[in-house]
């Protein structure tokens, strides 16, 4: 009985095997159509559809190098860091605060960049050279604009490239560093004037202190709500904000 399972066991695996080999599986096929327009195939999608994959990818680079959310971030933590709360506003409120406010800032040269390059690209009327040129040049615009003459001609030496005979002529690959380093110096500076009445609040404070005596205590226990107290009385975000928006207008 038992022999008699195993050979019929031993033929349904035979015939498993003869089968699969007989009739292979078929792969499932994918295929992408972008439609078609009177002139041919439309390829201009396609090419859209990967500008828009490396702007996605380059999108953190581009934020943090041709936009003004350096000088935002950094004179936001400063301002914190001066206030003496290490965690309020958490790291996420003053990123989102700074995406706000660079939002803000480069909304028209968004809006040009739109007008300019993305419609005109959208009805085929640009190759994809000239929509990179046409994306430069608001850009440049701007960062030119915000950028020390001191830190272009920097950069501009250590390259060794000829001097630029107008603004235009600047190469991008000079801009961009020219630029970031304009920002943080102008970002240490508005930080700079941040910390000071922060400052002058926790000398005044310690001297108190010390004058009474009072040594074990620490001074930012003390400091700490006269610094809130100051920064809302004399409406410090409306102040800041309104400052660093103004910076670029």
């Amino acid at each position: 009985m038992r022999r008699g399972w195993i050979v019929l066991l031993l033929v349904l695996l035979a015939g498993a095997a003869l089968h699969a080999q007989q009739a292979p599986a078929a792969l499932p096929s994918v295929t992408v159509d972008f439609g078609k327009t009177p002139q041919g195939p439309a390829l201009s999608a396609t090419l859209q559809a990967v500008l828009l994959l490396t702007v996605l990818t380059l999108a953190p680079t581009i934020l943090m190098t041709m936009t003004c959310f350096v000088r935002m971030i950094i004179v936001l933590g400063f301002m914190r860091q001066g206030m003496g709360t290490s965690n309020t506003p958490s790291n996420q409120v003053l990123i989102s605060l700074a995406l706000v406010l660079t939002f803000f800032v480069m909304a028209p040269v968004g809006r040009e960049i739109n007008q300019t390059v993305l419609q005109p690209l959208n009805r085929n009327e640009l190759t994809v050279d000239q929509a990179l040129d046409r994306t430069a040049a608001p850009l440049k615009v701007f960062m030119l604009k915000h950028t020390r003459k001191k830190d272009i001609g920097l950069f501009l030496g250590i390259a060794k490239a000829p001097t630029p005979k107008t603004k235009a002529d600047v190469p991008m690959e000079v801009l961009v560093p020219a630029f970031l380093i304009s920002e943080l110096k102008t970002a240490f500076e508005i930080g700079f004037m941040i910390f000071l009445p922060f400052l002058i609040v926790d000398m005044v404070v310690a001297s108190i202190l010390l004058s009474m005596g009072m040594m074990m205590l620490p001074p930012v226990v003390i400091s700490l709500p006269f610094k809130i107290l100051l920064f809302v009385l004399v409406d410090g975000w409306y102040l800041i904000v309104g400052s660093l928006v103004r910076g670029f207008a």
